[in-house]
């Protein structure tokens, strides 16, 4: 007889931080893309908020011979893995903290707050944006892309009617929507108060390909972490399988076997600006 004793939602989530690393090159694309707008000279100092698995920082790390890199995560999981596979190497520039992205801290001011595929985890980014305001350097910027307003609707679609079968529901009960997907009139009320000049803010749509149902589960697996972790863990791959399944009837393979899910993502580029003068 299976285990289903029902777990409460987590309250902190547990990263597989080495499945991460390899299940995210979709994320390491949209970040490679993003780091070509921070335009590097080699001397900056750059904080990497939501750093994850350390990659990213690392790639950014690479750039900066004169400068340096603070990759910020508030899963120690993750930051444990980013110290072990990247401060060793010829890369030395390079640190990695766990710091809540509310409250971040810094000793000194930095050129740049960059963040990539994270911010859609933090239910308040306002004090997110008060927090990288104080750290920015008069003139810095600060660049980010994250989930925005409709990401990935098709999945939850897929998900719901799983939620709801009787085999599964007990387990999510108390769960909350885990995510935080914002539209562009709420960052254009969000910026100025924090001293940001908007430079690019835009909801990109995107095409997001998945190699087969195996590299899609991985996904779910890896990624939709609030929602796998309610389950108990004798019952998760079955769960997966579900929701995988249900997507894949309505989205069917493509040509070459891929799955196809339509993202959504927030692109924010701003400049810190002085505080006005009482």
């Amino acid at each position: 007889m299976r285990d289903t004793a029902v777990n409460p939602a987590p309250k902190t989530l547990y990263w597989d931080a080495a499945a991460y690393a390899a299940n995210s090159e979709i994320q390491l694309s949209w970040a490679r893309e993003l780091i070509e707008r921070l335009n590097l000279q080699g001397h900056e100092r750059v904080m990497d908020v939501g750093c994850g698995d350390g990659k990213i920082s690392a790639e950014i790390a690479a750039r900066l011979p004169n400068g340096s890199v603070t990759g910020v995560d508030i899963s120690p999981q993750m930051v444990e893995f980013a110290r072990a596979h990247h401060r060793g190497g010829t890369v030395k520039n390079l640190q990695f903290k766990v710091m809540d992205a509310r409250a971040l801290q810094s000793p000194q001011p930095v050129d740049f707050i960059f963040s990539n595929a994270a911010l859609h985890w933090v239910n308040d980014h306002e004090k997110f944006l008060r927090g990288a305001s104080a750290i920015l350097k008069t003139g810095g910027r600060l660049v980010v892309s994250c989930g925005g307003k409709g990401n990935a609707h098709d999945v939850f679609l897929a998900m719901r009617p799983i939620l709801r079968r009787k085999q599964w529901r007990e387990f999510f009960r108390d769960l909350a929507m885990p995510y935080f997907f914002f539209p562009l009139a709420n960052y254009q009320n969000w910026l100025k108060p924090a001293d940001f000049q908007i430079q690019r803010l835009e909801l990109l749509p995107v095409d997001t390909a998945y190699e087969g149902t195996t590299g899609f589960a991985n996904w779910l697996r890896t990624t939709w972490l609030p929602y796998v972790q309610c389950v108990p863990a004798g019952l998760r791959d079955e769960f997966i399988q579900a929701v995988a399944g249900n997507f894949i009837e309505k989205h069917p393979l493509d040509a070459v076997g891929n799955v196809h899910v339509r993202m959504v993502r927030l692109e924010i580029e701003a400049v810190k600006t002085n505080p006005p003068v009482d």
